[in-house]
Formats: structure tokens, C-alpha cells, sequence
């Protein structure tokens, strides 16, 4: 199973269909649908399911952070992305935090826009749109835009450090975050479960770095944030990922055992044209990239 994929409703470029059919081919029989804050390629992805025989769960993934000192008193803010299975894509309370994000993601591109084109690197709107009526505008997206133009070569130049999407006055437009409590409790009203998503991303733990003990610290870190999560309603992680190594998984999964949380397995696939090694079904590191 693959339960982490991005259609190009939200920031990837394939079609709910396209991504069914691309799971069947790579031999993966259950995937879901997990779109940034927007779930309109849930509908296209189950009819697209049932007729090439591949379950799909509806899903959603949402920018979630707390406030500074709420995880540990004193500490510096918490960011995370929370996925959410299962959901009803209808329930009201949802959507309308789905249109207060996008709204606030517009305001953010529009800055990030600006920035570029003082830096050099004009873009429109319009050219960061992957087709007509495009409502998400990612910086995946842009980062396409930026190839299409020929600024670059390929979407991963774009997140350079330094450069582009991360040249300083780009890269601090940042957009305010829903927070995390209200994230984990519009997917439980929603009818869903809600999953910590590639939880050693999560830039709150902080970089690999080992004690006196050897031990790597973000797992540490990483305990006293699950623990807050669970108290707010979480119920699973993500421990197999497409840039955790097998003795990462191991260590997530005994973590997720400990607080009964469910485990799960995700890609974080957008597209073939990001990382030539990422595909649907590829849930640990790749002995390649290790």
C-alpha cells in the first residue's frame, strides 16, 4: 500500500486517475489520496479505483503548528503535517478551513511571487497554474513554473539552499499555519483518523545529532512531541517513508507501538519528473540514496 500520494489538485502533477493506474502497474493495491488542504481529487480518484480495481481512501494532508512553549515550555514552536484517513471530503467544518488555507496560501504566493521577480526571476499567476482553474498554487508549482521559463533545468533546483524558493527574502513569506489542535479535531469530526506525517521531517526534533549515549536525539525529541499529539487526538505515524532507512523504521515503529498508534507507510509521491528514484509503493530509502 501506498497511503501518501499527491494528485495535481493540490501540488503534483499526475491526475487521480493517472495515479491509480500508475499504482496497479507498480503492483500496489490500496492507496489514498492525500492532496495539501484540499480534497476535490477524492471524488475522480475512487470512481478511477473501482474501475481498475485499487482501493482508495479518501484522504487530506494538512500544514498544522502549535504555538511557541506549548509542546515544551520555553521551546521554540512545533511544525508538522497531518495527514487525515478516511474523512467525509463534505463535512463542512473542513471545508471551510480548507478555503480559509487556501486563501491564506494565495496571499503568501502572491509575496512569494514578488520576491522572485525581485531577484530577477518574474513569474505570473497564471504561469504557476498546471491547468485552467487551478485553486492550489504550491511551491512545487512554482518551482515547475520556474523550469517552464527556463530559469532552471529542473523542479529541484528551485529549493536550492539560497536559491530561488530558498533565497532568503523568498523563503521567509511564510504562511500562518491552522493549529495543530484544530487540525486533529476537524479530521476526528470529519468522521477520520489523523497520522503524523514522515514524522522526521518534522523540523521541531531538530537535526541528527547523537548524545553522550549515542542515542539520536530527534527520537527523543520526537517522543515528548507524539505524546502531546496523542493527548490531542493523533492516532497513527507514518513510520515507513520514501527517506527513512529500515533502521529509522524500526526505531518509529517501536515508538508507535509503545502508544498504540497505528503505522503506516507513504511515498510522498507528487510526480516523476521531482525525484527520478520516488515512485508510487516506495515506502523505505532506496539503498541508492542511503
Amino acid at each position: 500500500m501506498d497511503l501518501h500520494l499527491h494528485t495535481y489538485y493540490s501540488d503534483g502533477s499526475m491526475s487521480p486517475e493517472e495515479l491509480v493506474l500508475r499504482a496497479k502497474a507498480n503492483g500496489v493495491k490500496k492507496i489514498a489520496i492525500t492532496d495539501h488542504d484540499g480534497t476535490r481529487g477524492i471524488k475522480e480518484g475512487l470512481e478511477a479505483g473501482a474501475r481498475h480495481g485499487i482501493e482508495v481512501l479518501v484522504g487530506v494532508e494538512l500544514s498544522a503548528g502549535t504555538e511557541e512553549g506549548q509542546v515544551v515550555e520555553g521551546e521554540r514552536a512545533a511544525y508538522a503535517h497531518i495527514l487525515g484517513y478516511d474523512i467525509d471530503p463534505e463535512n463542512e467544518p473542513l471545508q471551510e478551513a480548507i478555503r480559509d488555507i487556501l486563501q491564506k496560501r494565495h496571499e503568501r504566493n502572491v509575496k512569494i511571487l514578488a520576491a522572485l521577480g525581485e531577484i530577477g526571476y518574474p513569474l505570473t499567476m497564471e504561469e504557476c497554474q498546471m491547468r485552467p482553474q487551478q485553486d492550489y498554487i504550491g511551491k512545487p508549482l512554482i518551482a515547475r513554473a520556474l523550469v517552464k521559463k527556463g530559469y532552471i533545468s529542473s523542479p529541484s533546483e528551485a529549493f536550492e539552499p539560497g536559491k530561488f524558493l530558498e533565497h532568503p527574502d523568498v523563503k521567509s513569506n511564510r504562511r500562518p499555519k491552522i493549529d495543530m489542535r484544530e487540525a486533529l479535531s476537524l479530521i476526528r469530526g470529519a468522521g477520520g483518523w489523523a497520522v503524523l506525517a514522515h514524522p522526521l521531517k518534522t523540523k521541531w526534533l531538530g537535526k541528527e545529532e547523537y548524545d553522550e549515549n549515542g542515542e539520536d536525539i530527534r527520537f527523543k525529541r520526537l517522543e515528548i512531541l507524539l505524546d502531546k499529539l496523542c493527548e490531542w487526538g493523533l492516532e497513527g505515524m507514518e513510520c515507513h517513508y520514501s527517506t527513512h532507512t529500515p533502521e529509522e523504521i524500526e526505531k518509529l515503529e517501536a515508538i508507535a507501538r509503545r502508544r498504540g498508534l497505528r503505522i503506516t507507510a507513504g511515498s510522498d509521491f507528487h510526480g516523476p519528473e521531482f525525484k527520478s528514484w520516488l515512485d508510487i509503493g516506495v515506502t523505505v530509502k532506496p539503498e541508492s540514496q542511503r
